[in-house]
């Protein structure tokens, strides 16, 4: 579904990323995993299209590299981002309605909004309240629904447990699970490696813009000397 090759990113005169090469076939869960600073977020802007790049991106079979994000997305691929993004003074509906403007099923916003919300039950007692008014975990639910809504083919999630408690955490996780086991498909990027590693099929290891490693997510499990090496924060 998506194939990333000789993928370099600058920002300003710092070369961020350097020959970035990965895979993501359909219906798999792929880490991306790494330090502090290793250009995991970087990698994930990129495939966006967020960030200045060279090389070649493929999704689904066509090259993208030079497609705007808003052309990214409306092909089916969907990015979120670690800081969430919700937008102050509007409620959880009407954030969920900002996830339609690019797409093409925009003209079935009141049922999609009805089926996100048997996804996400806590969100459904929700959907008229301010949205930046609910709690942290919350609001991070609120931003995957946001990028789920218009049924993407390929979903990027930064950190999505960052700063979230651990009843909330455990919910989310087991969410991508069900997500995985209904068709999408997950590009992942998690600081907590172990619980990222346990749901993912495979797992690219980053440091310092380049990919040192790539193995399937039991296989980095069992490895503790790459998980010290390359994932100790």
């Amino acid at each position: 579904m998506l194939k990333v090759t000789k993928l370099n990113a600058w920002y300003g005169a710092s070369h961020v990323l350097q020959d970035i090469a990965l895979e993501v076939n359909k219906g798999e869960i792929v880490c991306l995993i790494g330090r502090n600073g290793a250009g995991k977020t970087t990698t994930l802007k990129s495939i966006m299209g967020l960030v200045k790049t060279s090389g070649s991106t493929e999704f689904k079979g066509r090259e993208i590299l030079s497609e705007p994000a808003h052309t990214r997305f409306a092909l089916g691929l969907a990015y979120v981002p670690e800081e969430r993004r919700i937008v102050q003074g509007l409620t959880v509906r009407e954030n969920l309605r900002l996830g339609l403007v690019a797409s093409p099923a925009k003209t079935k916003e009141v049922q999609l909004i009805e089926e996100i919300a048997e996804i996400f039950p806590r969100l459904a007692e929700r959907l008229d309240q301010e949205a930046v008014t609910m709690s942290g975990g919350e609001q991070q639910m609120l931003a995957i629904a946001r990028a789920m809504i218009a049924k993407p083919d390929l979903i990027m999630l930064d950190e999505p447990s960052e700063g979230i408690m651990p009843v909330l955490v455990d919910e989310m996780f087991e969410l991508f699970r069900k997500m995985k086991s209904e068709g999408t498909t997950i590009l992942l990027v998690e600081q907590n490696v172990e619980l990222a590693l346990a749901i993912a099929d495979r797992a690219y290891v980053l440091d310092q813009g380049e990919v040192v490693h790539h193995a399937s997510a039991t296989a980095l499990l069992a490895d503790d000397e790459i998980k010290e090496r390359y994932c100790s924060v």
